[in-house]
């Protein structure tokens, strides 16, 4: 077992980074924000000259770790388009994305998009989305159904783990904002980031980083190893592991800012807010974890330190 990225991988996710700052950075979501359907129109340009869509990561594990370096970078710059779901589409449905719902509120963060995308949940049932209710915060709407079938189950492990990549991209994002924000700022004399409850705050922020960055490599490799359900409990506890470390990273985020990091002149604003989809949908922590608890019963989970 090799948990980590190819070196191909890790410099075509380095070659997204650079593709994205040079198409506009932080500003991509600030002008989405102010027309969410020019979204696609803003980003789709640079992934095209990235050969994304060309990426099959359901059949091959090159490409597969290509997508997840892609779309850790694309949290990194809080891309405005769901690029995660759009790899996540499945091969045998017309249509260019999927999204995992909530059976009971199917709501994901497609406002502005007028592409063909699919739904499904957690036991498998595939649906197409017919049409988007009204906007919420985000990009987040609810969702109008027409049920297709009941075989996606293979499609869910991947489908979830993606975008828990996105949001690891946003949680490096929101430290690395961090570290520079303390090591400019001085009160008394010194920077705030000599001051020991700095370094400890920050430092329970990146255990939590770390943390998921193993989880999620492993998420990636039992996407293409593993049974469909053990691949599905995977990347729920991937996402349960990133949901919880993005309260801490973003708790710590905006305290060392202070109350200057809930203003939209901090990038740490923007990045927090449109966190929250990742976040939020299709399940927030609680039902994340009740999910979970719900499908492994008293088995547990099978991983590195499995007997």
């Amino acid at each position: 077992m090799i948990l980590d990225l190819s070196d191909d991988a890790k410099e075509y996710g380095r070659q997204a980074l650079k593709a994205f700052e040079a198409a506009g950075g932080d500003q991509l979501l600030v002008q989405a924000d102010a027309k969410p359907e020019t979204r696609a129109g803003l980003v789709t340009p640079v992934l095209d000259g990235l050969g994304v869509f060309e990426l099959e990561p359901r059949s091959d594990a090159d490409s597969l770790e290509a997508a997840a370096a892609l779309c850790r970078a694309a949290g990194y710059w809080a891309l405005p388009y769901p690029v995660a779901e759009r790899l996540a589409r499945p091969a045998d449905l017309d249509v260019d994305g999927l999204v995992v719902v909530d059976a009971d509120t199917p709501e994901a963060a497609l406002q502005g998009l007028d592409s063909r995308w699919a739904a499904v949940t957690l036991s498998g049932k595939r649906s197409t989305v017919t049409g988007l209710g009204s906007a919420g915060p985000s990009f987040a709407t609810a969702l109008e159904l027409w049920a297709v079938d009941q075989s996606g189950v293979g499609d869910v492990a991947l489908a979830l783990t993606l975008p828990s990549w996105t949001l690891l991209g946003m949680l490096d994002r929101a430290i690395d904002l961090t570290v520079a924000h303390v090591s400019l700022r001085k009160q008394f004399g010194q920077t705030l980031s000599s001051f020991q409850g700095v370094q400890f705050q920050l430092t329970d922020a990146e255990v939590e980083r770390s943390g998921v960055d193993m989880l999620a490599k492993y998420a990636l490799w039992s996407v293409v190893t593993n049974e469909a359900d053990e691949a599905i409990n995977d990347a729920l506890a991937l996402r349960l592991a990133t949901i919880e470390a993005a309260e801490v990273v973003f708790r710590v985020c905006h305290q060392l800012h202070g109350a200057v990091g809930f203003c939209d002149e901090t990038t740490l604003s923007w990045l927090s807010r449109y966190s929250q989809p990742l976040r939020r949908l299709p399940f927030g922590v609680s039902k994340t974890r009740d999910t979970l608890t719900t499908r492994l019963g008293r088995r547990g989970l099978t991983g590195l330190f499995s007997s």
